[in-house]
Formats: structure tokens, sequence, C-alpha cells
């Protein structure tokens, strides 16, 4: 009797780390990553960044060159895109779809969170969201950037 083993693709330490850390905290979605851990994985070819803001923010305010965009909410009122996950398994589609690993970025970290629990839902098995967002956190004097997030760690973004 011959048993078959299937292969299996190790992850990258810091999304083993992060996989273990999310199982511990009860995240519905495999884990978080900083922006640093992000970019280097994305430099490395082992994960797919997708920013899911509006295109008005990314427009706006600033996106990382080369990212993919599915928008988890549209318009001034953030409306939440219905068709979000069809549109992230289409974007995905030559980089192994439901079974890529796939970063999720937001301004602060929060949307990149609830879109990775809805793509985790879904099917998505190695979704995680960049923790601190593209923008960061707000701070006491309501600004954003000033300690956190993706432009704060001096990783390359654009505007247009």
């Amino acid at each position: 009797m011959s048993v078959e083993v299937e292969d299996v693709i190790a992850l990258p330490p810091a999304l083993e780390q992060a996989k273990a850390q999310a199982a511990e905290a009860g995240w519905p979605y495999a884990g978080g990553v900083t922006p640093p851990v992000a970019w280097q994985l994305v430099q490395n070819g082992q994960a797919v960044l997708v920013d899911v803001r509006s295109g008005e923010e990314r427009k706006f305010v600033g996106h990382v060159p080369e990212s993919l965009h599915v928008a988890w909410a549209t318009g001034t009122a953030l409306t939440r895109n219905p068709r979000f996950v069809r549109e992230l398994e289409a974007k995905l589609a030559k980089d192994g779809g439901k079974e890529a690993v796939v970063l999720l970025l937001c301004r602060s970290g929060k949307r990149s969170a609830l879109a990775a629990e809805a793509a985790a839902k879904a099917g998505f098995t190695q979704v995680f969201n960049v923790l601190e967002g593209f923008e960061g956190e707000i701070d006491a004097r309501q600004h954003r950037g000033g300690s956190d997030g993706w432009r704060f760690h001096g990783l390359p973004w654009a505007q247009d």
C-alpha cells in the first residue's frame, strides 16, 4: 500500500509566526504582519499585496507601486463592496487564486482585517492583514503617520 503525500508549500518564517499568533488570538484569518515585513515578502516574491482602500484614497493619499487594488468599500461613505470576494479571486487568479499568499492593506489595518475575515470565510487560505495600514493610527493631535504605517516606515509609495 502506498501513501501519497501532498506537496506542502512552506510559508516564510514571518508568516508562520503570524499564523501562530493569529491562532492564539483567535483571529478568523491567517494573521497580520507589519509593513516592513509585508514589503520584504512582496520584494521576495513570497506574497501579493492587495490594497483594499477606495479608489479615491489610492489616488489622493498615495499607493504602493504595483500593488493590486480591490476596494473593500467605495465612495466617500465607504459603502461595502458586495463583489469584494469575487473581485479578489479574479485579481489573484494568476497568483494561485484562493491559495495565494495575500497581504491586504488599508489606511490603518482595520478595514483590511475585515476584508481578510471575509476572504477567509470565502475559502482564501493564506490571507494576512498588513498591521498599521498605509497611514497608521490617529495620534493625540488627530494626525496619522507620526508613529506607524507604511509611509512612516519609509517604504515605497507613489501619488497620482
